[in-house]
């Protein structure tokens, strides 16, 4: 009889367990797309006097939207698609054309399962920067010039926080030679800077042996790179590019060379296009940039040939 009642008691004790059980019903939720997207620019220094602002070329940029959880901005649609994210939804940005010239800004707003919702708006900002002419002549030789990375010194290649406003490779430098055995292409590619007129300066990069860099995904949007990788020389076909000269955020005083487009770099295939020149003569370079990890400083030796 204890039996048959134990028996009982867990047959009933499982029934009340089945009876409590519910099915449980999943839902994705909304995947309405963000909406109400406004890009609001305010150029600096603008008045009835400066309609196109004060000369600095900087634009606060901020974007607003409904159901928004990322935002991604390209700053000029003239130039290839390059969308960078904007995570507090506003920035100042410098533009660095000289003269007074229109930019075409592209906002995609990103919100729940992936959805996005894109819109642009133009900006028209006046820049003007006169870099001095010992820079533009020790570059280009006021025609053209050529340069390589310089792998007879040490520390023609270095690495030191991108926080701060270190001038030296203070976590690493490269002893001569460092890069033969892995990345040739490093001491291989070449960069001619040419001084088209007082405005206006191009880059060309010729790599026979490839483009180094670390990370491709990072490479500074270069095209071919592929989305992953190490460090490493991959295939890239050159290219060329305007660049233009701007004072550098970090150190007023020095001049940083700032690349147009997407498909140039100097030296190292880096996340930022604007290159401080931390020292120049008419035979070598010294350059700083922000490397494929964005809190660290590239250090670059160059010389002319």
């Amino acid at each position: 009889m204890t039996n048959k009642l134990k028996y009982l008691l867990g047959v009933i004790a499982l029934l009340i367990i089945f009876s409590s059980c519910k099915k449980t019903t999943y839902n994705l939720g909304d995947l309405t797309a963000p909406s109400n997207i406004v890009i609001t620019t305010q150029v600096i220094g603008q008045d009835a006097a400066n309609p196109n602002g004060d000369g600095s070329g900087d634009v606060k940029i901020t974007i607003t939207a409904d159901n928004a959880l990322d935002y991604k901005v390209d700053y000029d649609a003239n130039d290839p698609l390059s969308l960078v994210d904007l995570p507090k939804a506003t920035i100042t940005k410098k533009y660095a054309t000289l003269g007074v010239n229109t930019f075409r800004i592209t906002a995609v707003v990103y919100g729940k399962g992936g959805t996005s919702s894109t819109v642009t708006k133009d900006v028209t900002v006046k820049f003007n920067f006169v870099p001095p002419a010992a820079i533009v002549t020790n570059l280009t030789a006021d025609a053209s010039k050529t340069w390589i990375v310089d792998k007879s010194v040490p520390g023609h290649m270095g690495v030191g926080p991108w926080s701060n406003s270190s001038s030296t490779p203070e976590w690493w430098a490269a002893a001569v030679d460092e890069k033969v055995g892995c990345c040739n292409c490093f001491y291989t590619a070449t960069f001619k800077f040419t001084k088209v007129s007082a405005v206006s300066y191009t880059l060309q990069v010729t790599t026979p042996d490839g483009a180094f860099t670390k990370t491709g995904l990072l490479a500074g949007g270069l095209p071919g790179i592929p989305s992953t990788g190490g460090e490493a020389c991959y295939t890239y076909a050159g290219g060329t590019s305007s660049f233009s000269f701007l004072p550098s955020t970090i150190r007023p005083a020095n001049t940083v060379i700032s690349l147009g487009g997407s498909n140039t770099f100097i030296g190292y295939g880096a996340v930022l296009k604007d290159y401080e020149i931390l020292s120049i003569t008419a035979t070598a370079m010294y350059l700083r940039v922000q490397g494929t990890e964005t809190g660290n400083a590239w250090y670059l030796k160059l010389k002319a040939i």
